[in-house]
């Protein structure tokens, strides 16, 4: 299999992880939306970001949660199967890791469940389900960013 890496593309796709959504793509997603990293082949995932700096296992509770999981300087890309199905990463829609709780509750609207270190919110207009996960410390600020598809 070949990959095309580009040095361009590394660097436009981890500027979206900067930005808020703006316009939508003809496939419902929104163009700097960084929820559209969840679906990537590892063929487009290479071809945009290059190889990984590391390459690990995540053991799930059961077998068939484990994953393998691709490390750039954007974020985790976790894959199931030949596509990426969960990323985490340091900052999206604005929010970045560090951040107070508080500061950020506009983003907790219909829908949100809550729950004692984390918050799972749905995010609409794409052409999968996906939820955003926001793991909340002790101290009420902002540890760890996922999204995912809830229905893998």
């Amino acid at each position: 299999m070949g990959f095309v890496v580009s040095g361009v593309w590394a660097k436009e796709a981890e500027a979206l992880l900067e930005q808020q959504p703006q316009a939508k793509t003809d496939t419902g997603a929104h163009v700097g939306d960084v929820s559209s990293f969840v679906g990537l082949t590892l063929e487009e995932l290479i071809t945009r970001f290059g190889f990984p700096q590391s390459v690990c296992a995540v053991r799930g509770i059961e077998t068939w949660q484990d994953d393998v999981v691709f490390t750039y300087e954007a974020g985790d890309f976790y894959i199931y199967k030949d596509r990426v199905w969960q990323i985490q990463v340091k900052t999206a829609y604005g929010i970045k890791i560090g951040d107070n709780l508080a500061s950020i509750s506009w983003i907790l609207g219909e829908g949100t469940q809550m729950y004692s270190t984390y918050f799972l919110i749905p995010l609409r207009g794409h052409p999968w389900p996906l939820t955003l996960r926001l793991n909340v410390n002790s101290a009420g600020l902002i540890s760890a960013i996922f999204i995912y598809r809830p229905d893998f």
